[in-house]
């Protein structure tokens, strides 16, 4: 059920010029949240920013009714959130769209770019029902891989990077452990599209189903602009209403043959 919230920001971390981390606190209650949804924000104080921005939630912290969101800045709103402080507020719509389910016994997640945030919360509601997933993660250097701390304890954590600066050098699809994926009974990525499609090629052809989480232009978040929309076995469908996460063999012409 989506709700509208003001959230206060609790604190804000800047990884790099390019990245910050984002804590925000609302007075609802935050259960029922699934790993894989996404919230719409309503950027404050700005003529630049009409739409909602959205933005996947990284974590869930139902206790203190706190989210916790990994950002690029990539335009005026995202901007504008980066310079905010602790005690600013934030309008959120929440939750939306469909997440990931849980229905595995030996999961591999495998994240790279922003696109590690939503699987943090996914590892840790694996971990809720006695599972250690094993969690493969991917980044242009060291400095964007600063989310391996969150999957401490919670998971079997693999690196790897573009330049070497941290795990093996390369990309998740080079990485050892995709090379030995047939013991996992299910394959969930969220990332660059690229690599998603890479991800899930190897799953299909190793009969491991898999799960992506896409990023298509989403601007109302409701399913109402049409500018999200995918295509699938069934048709169009919206991400942000039928997604963001689907299937890889719902999706149609996803993996290149």
């Amino acid at each position: 059920m989506k709700k509208i919230a003001d959230f206060k920001v609790v604190s804000i971390h800047h990884i790099c010029e390019e990245l910050f981390e984002m804590e925000v606190q609302c007075k609802e209650s935050l259960e029922h949240i699934e790993p894989g949804q996404f919230v719409n924000v309503m950027v404050p104080d700005t003529r630049q920013t009409f739409l909602r921005r959205p933005i996947s939630i990284c974590d869930v912290d139902e206790k203190n009714n706190t989210l916790r969101f990994y950002i690029r800045k990539v335009g005026n709103g995202t901007a504008k959130m980066s310079g905010m402080q602790p005690g600013d507020m934030l309008n959120i719509v929440y939750p939306l769209g469909k997440g990931f389910d849980t229905d595995s016994t030996n999961p591999l997640l495998i994240g790279g770019g922003c696109g590690i945030a939503p699987l943090v919360y996914l590892a840790k509601c694996f971990y809720a029902k006695g599972i250690k997933p094993t969690v493969l993660l991917g980044g242009k250097s060291a400095q964007f891989l600063t989310l391996k701390t969150y999957f401490k304890d919670i998971a079997d954590i693999y690196l790897c990077t573009d330049d070497g600066t941290e795990g093996e050098k390369g990309t998740v699809i080079q990485h050892s452990v995709v090379n030995h994926v047939e013991g996992y009974d299910k394959i969930y990525t969220c990332g660059p599209q690229i690599m998603m499609k890479a991800v899930a090629k190897i799953a299909t052809e190793k009969s491991i189903p898999c799960m992506v989480s896409l990023e298509n232009t989403m601007a109302c978040g409701v399913g109402a602009c049409l500018c999200c929309v995918t295509k699938t076995r069934e048709g169009h469908k919206c991400v942000c209403t039928e997604g963001p996460v689907f299937d890889v063999l719902e999706l149609d012409g996803f993996i290149e043959k």
